[in-house]
């Protein structure tokens, strides 16, 4: 059952992922040039609120 989750979960980051570039081709390619300026501390602080917001939401939802 937790193999089956980890990889339902694996597929659905796959999928939001490919979203935005199938979607919106030009706004990702904007974004990515834009995420190359950022710093490595500024990325590191954007990896550490989405990997926060993720647990919570997780939390929130697996009672």
């Amino acid at each position: 059952m937790f193999e089956t989750a980890l990889i339902s979960a694996l597929a659905l980051v796959f999928i939001i992922e490919g979203l935005l570039p199938f979607m919106f081709p030009k706004l990702w390619q904007k974004m990515m040039s834009e995420a190359i300026l950022l710093t490595e501390k500024q990325l590191r602080l954007m990896g550490l609120v989405s990997i926060s917001l993720g647990l919570a939401v997780l939390m929130l939802f697996t009672t």
